[in-house]
């Protein structure tokens, strides 16, 4: 019978070896591991702020929109047949330039037709005149009735009358030619026509063209009624500055409040305000949504810190403060009101001190640090 071989016993002894092996490399490497010495612990790059101790101006920030200064709806004051407009759709307009005609063919007859009623009237009243000098004399010597000479008397107070009538009807005939042509009451932009040459147009109600204003420009926007108390005491102060920031540019516009309406909105609990901003560069269009901080009160004399240099924990706010030898320590503080940049701190720091304001995460009590301004 052929003989059976066994490989248990080499397979486990193989395990054996291998298993000893790894004990004794490890054994190897935690030895040689203890006998180096550890490496000095590197500096954590930091950015750093120093805590100021000064006036802090608070702010309210709150969405808003451009509004036109003043909006003119321009319609004829005289009726009659539209002969031309002379702006250009969306182009500007200068106060007192010609944007439209009517023709005036009918109020020039007109015109003409008061100025020929006055000069019959003024020859009535000349010859009526001169017969009443006539018969003055003749009346004395009783060559002359006295009812008749009435009668001349009072034809030249009716001429005299019917004169000045006439007067008036050309000054108002004139009046109405004027208005043949329409000027552009301020400087503005010009909308589309809302009629076009040759349509007949009513006095004091066809439209004809919307103008807005916008230099200046009005920016509206509404507040909180608790914020008004404070924007009254801002404004004690001096002419209150707006900062108006339009999405996507790079640096706020500057403002003026200069209007803060007279009733709180009961259903929102908000106030209306507008700013002017003179718009010489046409940044803004009505209708245009944008951003605005409003300042809203002064503190004095306290600390202040960068936003980015507080840091919370369970226990509280704190902040990390470089000491001489360039060691960061944590500190408890007391955070305050902020303006969006810098944050208030009631207690934890008398200013001056250097606080970190990014890198933060990596820092404990005591971890040297490398100020870099980058």
């Amino acid at each position: 019978m052929p003989q059976r071989i066994s490989f248990k016993k080499p397979v486990a002894l193989l395990a054996v070896v291998a298993v000893a092996a790894l004990v004794a490399h490890t054994w190897s490497s935690h030895g040689k591991a203890g006998s180096d010495k550890p490496k000095a612990t590197q500096a954590v790059p930091v950015k750093v702020a120093t805590a100021v101790r000064g006036d802090l101006d608070l702010s309210l920030k709150v969405n808003g929109y451009a509004e036109a200064y003043s909006t003119v709806t321009v319609q004829s004051r005289v009726s009659g047949q539209l002969e031309s407009i002379a702006f250009a759709l969306g182009g500007r307009v200068r106060e007192g330039e010609v944007i439209a005609r009517i023709d005036p063919s009918l109020l020039q007859a007109q015109l003409d037709q008061a100025r020929g009623n006055l000069a019959k009237d003024q020859a009535q009243l000349v010859n009526a005149q001169q017969v009443l000098r006539r018969y003055t004399p003749m009346l004395a010597k009783g060559y002359v009735a006295q009812t008749d000479y009435d009668g001349y008397k009072a034809n030249v107070g009716i001429y005299a009358a019917s004169v000045k009538a006439d007067q008036a009807a050309v000054e108002m005939a004139q009046t109405q030619l004027g208005y043949a042509q329409i000027s552009a009451p301020v400087d503005s932009i010009a909308g589309a026509p809302l009629a076009y040459p040759g349509a007949q147009v009513s006095a004091n109600s066809t439209n004809l063209v919307v103008l807005n204003q916008v230099r200046p420009i009005h920016v509206t926007f509404s507040v909180p009624e608790s914020a008004l108390g404070d924007i009254r005491a801002a404004e004690a102060r001096g002419k209150l500055a707006v900062n108006v920031q339009v999405p996507g540019a790079s640096a706020p516009l500057q403002a003026t409040l200069d209007f803060v309406n007279n009733a709180v909105d009961t259903g929102t609990g908000t106030i209306q305000l507008k700013a002017s901003y003179a718009n010489a560069d046409d940044r803004l269009t009505p209708g245009q949504f944008v951003q605005v901080t409003l300042p809203t009160a002064r503190l004095h004399d306290v600390v202040t810190v960068p936003v980015t240099a507080l840091q919370n924990s369970p226990n509280g706010a704190f902040v990390f403060v470089l000491d001489a030898e360039g060691k960061a320590s944590q500190r408890m503080v007391t955070a305050g009101a902020n303006d969006g940049a810098s944050i208030v701190i009631g207690k934890g720091l008398d200013g001056g001190e250097k606080v970190v304001t990014d890198g933060q995460m990596l820092l404990t009590n005591g971890t040297k640090v490398q100020v870099v301004t980058e």
